[in-house]
């Protein structure tokens, strides 16, 4: 019992240091090279000094707002997706099944199209990311099931429109300028992340994961059945919707900023529940901690193992789908829950 407590003090101590490290480690990766003394000088004298130099201007308005947006876009899908698989008590269920992403990347793509590539982009993202999980219910209440198994079905229906929606901007897209723009922005990255955007996607990120965070001693209780956990002061139905929205705001906010990213809302909820269980209390905050750091770490690698970007998008999925089968080989084909 003293060593359980003690490994999971010292895991939980990690986790919590362990994303101001990589932030610390970002500082220094980058085509342009900085030394130690220099990062530490900067840093010292904070966002606000007069310095106008270059050191200044790659750590404080290049390298740290990206660093951070990694952290919140990254802790965000883990969250998200670890709530929802909570809620539809399936470990292959993710942030995006409820059509966000799809949805996100239909505004994202109408709003280059219309206006081109400018703060439009987030702003329509951010609305069909909603409309799409609203239409998912909406369709979902059609079929006379269980809740969860018709959402799932209105999310798939409402993803595959949205998708082909998506398919169909960019056949309509110019060529030369929209087209890239679009592709580029649905391979996801943070190449464009500035403190105004990170400030903008904190609102509906904090206010969804600090939601989830508020009700994950109530996830535990769902699978037990409408009545008994009524007896214990829970309405299932209710708490499931106000997951439902705070899943699809925090996501919202994520995906309208960096573009689509799969495979975090997948993978991290599975790795922490082999670290601490299937208890929601601690699954979802070691959710956030190892999204985030996972999300900085694969932008810190597609921005240095080759002379041009490599999107986030691309290098998730490469990474994700293969550590996923490992994780499933490891479980040996288990059921995790």
């Amino acid at each position: 019992m003293f060593k359980a407590k003690h490994h999971n003090r010292i895991l939980y101590i990690s986790l919590i240091i362990m994303p101001f490290l990589i932030v610390f480690i970002s500082l220094f990766i980058g085509r342009y090279h900085l030394g130690l003394k220099e990062v530490l000088e900067i840093l010292s004298a904070g966002i606000g000094s007069a310095s106008q130099s270059i050191v200044h201007t790659v750590v404080w308005e290049v390298r740290m707002p990206r660093a951070l947006m990694a952290l919140a876009v990254g802790g965000a899908l883990a969250v998200s997706g670890g709530a929802l698989q909570g809620v539809f008590r399936n470990p292959l269920v993710d942030s995006g099944m409820l059509g966000v992403s799809a949805g996100a990347g239909f505004g994202a793509c109408l709003a280059i199209l219309l206006f081109g590539n400018g703060p439009m982009t987030y702003i329509f993202a951010f609305i069909f990311g909603i409309l799409a999980v609203s239409l998912s219910v909406m369709v979902g209440k059609i079929y006379k099931s269980a809740p969860t198994v018709t959402l799932v079905l209105g999310g798939v229906i409402i993803k595959s429109i949205f998708s082909a929606l998506i398919s169909f901007s960019k056949y309509a897209a110019d060529p030369n300028e929209q087209l890239p723009a679009i592709t580029f922005w649905l391979m996801g990255s943070l190449a464009r992340a500035n403190y105004g955007d990170l400030l903008i996607a904190l609102i509906p990120i904090c206010i969804g994961v600090g939601g989830i965070f508020l009700l994950r001693w109530r996830i535990n209780l769902l699978p037990i059945g409408e009545k008994d956990a009524q007896a214990l002061g829970v309405n299932t139905s209710l708490c499931r919707i106000v997951l439902i929205i705070c899943t699809t705001l925090a996501t919202a906010g994520a995906v309208c900023m960096s573009g689509t990213i799969d495979w975090i809302g997948l993978i991290i909820p599975h790795i922490s529940r082999m670290l601490v269980g299937n208890d929601n209390r601690k699954l979802l905050p070691v959710s956030c901690s190892l999204g985030a750091c996972f999300l900085l770490l694969v932008d810190n690698l597609g921005r240095t193992i080759s002379s041009a970007e490599i999107p986030i998008g691309v290098l998730t999925a490469l990474i994700g789908g293969p550590f996923y089968i490992y994780l499933l080989g490891h479980s040996k084909g288990g059921n995790s829950w």
